[in-house]
């Protein structure tokens, strides 16, 4: 039987994970959702999506409101004015105290528009002015509130209220809990989200995003506290009551708080006080008076967590966070064991340590259950992993709180997370540090360091600990340490070394890292260092990864220190991870229905780990020699995919192509190249009367020249002539001026380096003859005596064709931020049909649209010529 590669890579085996099983559910219309209550299909508008059917279930699971009590479809209506007898205001979602559903029963009304809040509360009390309603609630989606109607002297008013009661409760019953009453929620992310955002809308003297999340971890951990502390039959402390004024309220929870920091004292400081003004304090506690949350699923608690500060957390100084899917990814090809000392020296808030915890205890209870353990010890085994197994150092004092909550919430693994600089001399931590984390002692490290080239490390002492901090040179093409050290490092290079120094011989280690160290030139010495150990595994991840926070384009490898290379590397391609450049979703395409599936998620990375745990056959995972990356100097499995190349194959050959190398073109005189000529000082730009062509003036298979881009006629002679000693028979000596790197007509000009426009191609016309090319424009000369019948015209085609933009991606490789081909554009295969009619029929097309567009520059420039000047 084949092995998965998770079998092959023993350091990666999974522990046990279920196949995902797919539910089969009757297909819904495009565009429709179900309706929680009726189960209608109905138009998923925005309101619909993210307001309505979201309170609807919370209703049902949260409030513990029968369905049959409950009506969302077809819409309740309401009297818009005491003579209106068709009652025009339809109600989002109608609460009765029976299955009746009659007028005199109506009990809650909820309206979920897309209002502010002030226009929320005028529409939701006219809503119950005339209606029997006695409570009301406005969601949308974002912010809610709840009211009271109160009527009295034969006048109408309302009252703000902290909840509405849960089902079988009155509503004098609000706050009144007792622990055995509070519900384990369903939803808590929602709830947290509404908490951040009424938060940061009304809340009055703490605006800031961090400092809201520090006031949330205050009350978050009174909340547990409370849970934890409060017997069965007691009343909770943490509760805010329906006339109980705010005042009451907060000397309530301030009592809870005290004791709160005496319990937590690693998450909460001594002298942290709660900073929330009395009505905001009073809004939380209502929110989350009606929830257990110890007793929710811990991936419930800290997702909603998460939601909550990742407000706080858009990072500054190279401060960005991983993604959970590529946390839980990494985690899974690290595989943490049960008896493993993890570390993450950049824990920032937590995230792989939550993941690798979470992985962890999925294996306790697998093997609990497979040994017949009590659940009281496989919690008791968990526990102790959590307390004992876990490290973090975070050198950001607010991000260390964030990940100490976060493990705290989840597992009691607060104790391990230091505020330290990782990268500072050990002997500098403090003494609690220095008792805990040490050199030489873990198991695994899975890490995503801070970097980004304004971010730099100085300080003789803090340099002189790492080998790369020192320059280093090549010498008969081996890389060697110097004596000289370098003024400054990025932290990112420092961390690898940190890493390694941290890890046991044999330890594993996961770390994101900048795409330009795996195989640029100038990182070369960086990628020599980390190769001095076992590289097992290598994740290409996406552009958009860290965007919009981050530009950095990255890559995960995984190593084991001091141990001897393996034959073959196991490798993955991410080529999407969920969303795009701007943070939004993405969908994948379907080919069918010639449309974006909104159902499928474009997420490679869920795709990966079924292909590691061996669910699905390989496409996005594959094996490389070891060997190989070495010769190439490149570790970046994008350019290795050899799946991506056999369907490229495949569609040329099903197309009629032959797929030629440009290399063999270049090695049988089909094909010239040259480099661009340079730039001119940016001073010269704009003075004079040549053209200075850049990457950007390659489009629509045009060179635009670019007005305030033309430099004078002596700086483009002065970089364009070349001059050539030539020596006569009699032994005289001849200097010759002569053109260097001349264009002539029907030359094609690639882009090969830039942030967008790498493969974009244009002909020299006889008009852009005499212009100046950046360096990162190739041009190539085309030999129409060939044996392949190319000529200029079609190679302009074959350039341009999506066979050749699809090899394009897995070459294009990332230099810090910025795309670049280099010299791998020579290894692209251009598709040249097998039947020569068709080549000579595109090439004659190509030609006819060419010379139209000419004729057309030449019309232009006669009716410039005879007219005076234009600008076209």
């Amino acid at each position: 039987m084949t092995k998965t590669l998770l079998e092959q890579f023993p350091e990666t085996v999974a522990n046990g994970r279920k196949k995902t099983e797919t539910a089969q559910i009757e297909p819904i219309k495009d565009g429709y959702l179900r309706d929680f209550i009726s189960g209608q299909q109905i138009v998923a508008g925005k309101e619909e999506v993210q307001a309505v059917q979201v309170f609807a279930r919370q209703l049902v699971e949260d409030y513990g409101y029968p369905k049959m009590h409950i009506r969302t479809r077809p819409q309740w209506r309401v009297k818009a004015r005491p003579s209106d007898t068709t009652k025009e205001y339809p109600v989002d979602i109608a609460i009765f105290s029976s299955e009746k559903q009659i007028d005199d029963q109506l009990y809650i009304v909820v309206e979920c528009k897309q209002r502010t809040r002030r226009d929320g509360i005028t529409q939701l009390e006219d809503y119950m002015r005339l209606s029997k309603a006695r409570m009301g609630v406005w969601f949308n989606g974002l912010e809610r509130l709840y009211l009271r109607k109160i009527e009295k002297d034969g006048a109408i008013h309302f009252e703000e209220i902290p909840n509405i009661p849960q089902y079988g409760q009155r509503l004098e019953d609000i706050g009144k809990f007792k622990r055995k009453d509070l519900r384990t929620p369903h939803n808590l992310k929602s709830v947290f989200q509404v908490i951040r955002n009424h938060l940061a809308g009304n809340t009055v003297g703490t605006t800031r995003d961090e400092e809201l999340a520090r006031q949330l971890i205050n009350l978050v951990f009174c909340k547990i506290y409370d849970e934890k502390f409060t017997s069965q039959d007691s009343i909770v402390e943490f509760r805010a009551g329906l006339n109980e004024d705010k005042e009451t309220v907060r000397g309530r929870i301030e009592k809870i708080f005290e004791k709160v920091k005496k319990k937590y004292s690693e998450v909460v400081d001594v002298g942290d006080k709660l900073a929330l003004d009395d009505n905001s304090i009073v809004y939380l506690v209502g929110e989350l008076q009606n929830y257990c949350i110890i007793d929710s699923e811990r991936d419930v608690v800290a997702d909603a967590f998460e939601t909550f500060i990742g407000y706080a957390l858009k990072g500054g100084q190279g401060q960005f966070f991983t993604p959970r899917n590529v946390a839980r990814l990494m985690t899974l090809i690290a595989h943490p064991k049960s008896d493993d000392l993890v570390l993450d020296p950049a824990c920032g808030s937590g995230g792989f340590l939550v993941e690798s915890l979470k992985y962890v205890w999925h294996g306790i209870d697998h093997s609990g259950k497979s040994y017949g353990w009590s659940e009281s010890a496989i919690a008791e085994e968990k526990q102790a992993a959590a307390i004992k197994n876990f490290s973090g150092l975070e050198k950001d004092d607010f991000l260390s709180k964030v990940a100490k909550a976060y493990m705290a919430i989840l597992g009691d693994g607060k104790g391990g997370i230091f505020c330290e600089d990782s990268l500072d001399e050990p002997k500098n931590w403090k003494p609690k540090t220095r008792q805990h984390i040490a050199l030489g002692k873990y198991d695994l490290i899975l890490t995503n360091p801070p970097f980004g080239k304004d971010i730099k490390i100085t300080g003789d002492k803090k340099l002189q600990q790492y080998e790369l901090a020192h320059k280093w040179e090549t010498k008969d093409g081996v890389l060697l340490k110097t004596n000289k050290k370098r003024d400054e490092q990025q932290p990112d290079i420092l961390f690898i070394e940190r890493c390694l120094q941290l890890l046991k011989d044999g330890g594993r280690m996961g770390i994101i890292l900048p795409e330009t160290f795996f195989h640029a030139p100038s990182a070369k010495y960086v990628m020599n260092f980390i190769a001095q150990h076992n590289i097992y595994f290598v994740v290409d991840l996406p552009h958009n990864t860290f965007r919009p926070h981050n530009n950095a384009k990255c890559i995960a490898i995984f190593l084991k220190k001091n141990e001897k290379q393996q034959k073959e590397i196991g490798m993955a391609v991410v080529e999407e991870m969920g969303h795009d450049h701007q943070g939004k979703e993405i969908y994948r395409w379907d080919k069918q229905r010639q449309k974006v599936n909104k159902d499928d998620l474009w997420d490679d990375i869920l795709l990966i780990e079924a292909e590691l745990r061996g669910d699905i056959p390989p496409k996005h995972t594959f094996k490389v020699s070891s060997k190989l990356c070495v010769e190439h100097g490149i570790y970046v499995p994008r350019y290795y995919w050899q799946q991506k190349e056999q369907e490229i194959k495949q569609i040329a050959e099903d197309e009629g192509y032959d797929l030629v190398p440009i290399s063999d073109l270049i090695k049988q005189g089909v094909l010239t190249h040259f480099d661009g000529h340079g730039s001119p000082e940016s001073e010269n730009k704009g003075n004079g009367e040549t053209p200075y062509i850049r990457v950007k003036d390659i489009v629509n298979w045009d060179v635009y020249q670019d007005p305030t881009a033309k430099i004078p006629r002596s700086v483009y002679e002065a970089m364009t002539t070349k001059n050539v000693k030539v020596t006569d028979k009699d032994g005289n000596t001849t200097i010759i001026s002569t053109r260097n790197k001349a264009l002539y007509a029907k030359d094609i000009l690639y882009v090969k380096r830039g942030s967008y426009r790498i493969g974009s191609v244009a002909m020299v016309s006889p008009f852009d003859t005499e212009v100046l090319l950046t360096r990162e424009i190739v041009v190539m000369r085309v030999n129409p005596d060939n044996s392949y019948g190319i000529t200029p015209h079609y190679m302009l085609y074959a350039m341009s064709h999506r066979l050749v933009q699809m090899q394009t991606e897995n070459k294009v490789l990332i230099e810090t931020t910025l795309p670049n081909i280099g010299n791998r554009w020579q290894q692209l295969a251009i598709p040249v049909p097998k039947d020569k009619e068709v080549l000579k029929n595109i090439s004659g097309r190509i030609e006819s649209i060419i010379k139209s567009k000419w004729d057309a520059i030449e019309q232009i420039a006669a009716i410039r010529k005879e007219l005076g000047s234009i600008t076209t």
